[in-house]
């Protein structure tokens, strides 16, 4: 008991910041959520007033309001996160971060003095590489890195990923679902022998420190390839 007790106010603090995070950047959020469960409570009560049933009807539809508001409160924090991250550099690697099981990621395996990026996962799907910032600029930064690929994965297939706006390019909030999406044709002893392969090739990473997530972006690449 004492153990949930501990964890109940660490959530609820959890979502006190989630909410005040979204209401900085969409400050309607508190009444679309107070609306939502106020119209889905007062129609499922009306609903069994009609029946003969108020009761039940005002407990089934205090649940029903509560997880209406829970899912659009979701939503419109998920699209706030999404906002705040967008064109920052790093952005993509945090959301690959978030991935989920059974991809490996690797952030910043190419970067050039602009800040544009390429990160890698690698899962049953094959290798996806994932490129950041001005579209042409990382386009030659994903053709490298594709040859480097073939040189050391050849029965992997590689996909290529630039996050944007523009025709042909994937939105930051799309990138999950896009990659999960790929076939899975790689077995998983497969995946893990390039893992190693990778791993042994070594990286960006393995030389620069870069932090996890969204970087500042007065941050720049000197010559001598050291974060400022």
């Amino acid at each position: 008991m004492a153990r949930e007790n501990s964890e109940n106010p660490g959530r609820l603090k959890q979502i006190g910041l989630t909410y005040k995070m979204t209401r900085r950047v969409d400050p309607k959020v508190g009444l679309v959520v107070a609306g939502v469960g106020i119209v889905t409570f007062g129609v499922i009560l009306a609903v069994g007033f009609l029946i003969g049933h108020p009761v039940y009807a005002g407990i089934l539809g205090f649940l029903l309001a509560f997880l209406a508001m829970a899912i659009v409160f979701g939503r419109r924090a998920e699209r706030a996160a999404f906002g705040q991250m967008e064109n920052q550099p790093g952005a993509a690697a945090a959301v690959l971060e978030n991935i989920g099981r059974g991809w490996t990621v690797t952030p910043a395996v190419a970067m050039n003095r602009n800040q544009d990026l390429v990160h890698r996962a690698v899962g049953r799907a094959g290798i996806v590489l994932v490129g950041e910032g001005n579209p042409t600029r990382v386009k030659a930064l994903l053709a490298a890195e594709k040859k480097k690929m073939a040189r050391v994965a050849v029965e992997a297939p590689v996909t290529d990923i630039i996050v944007g706006g523009g025709e042909g390019e994937v939105s930051l909030k799309k990138i999950r679902t896009t990659l999960l999406k790929l076939p899975r044709v790689l077995p998983g002893p497969k995946v893990t022998e390039i893992n190693d392969r990778l791993k042994a090739l070594g990286d960006l990473m393995s030389n620069m420190p870069i932090p996890k997530g969204p970087m500042p972006k007065n941050a720049r690449m000197p010559k001598n390839g050291k974060m400022r």
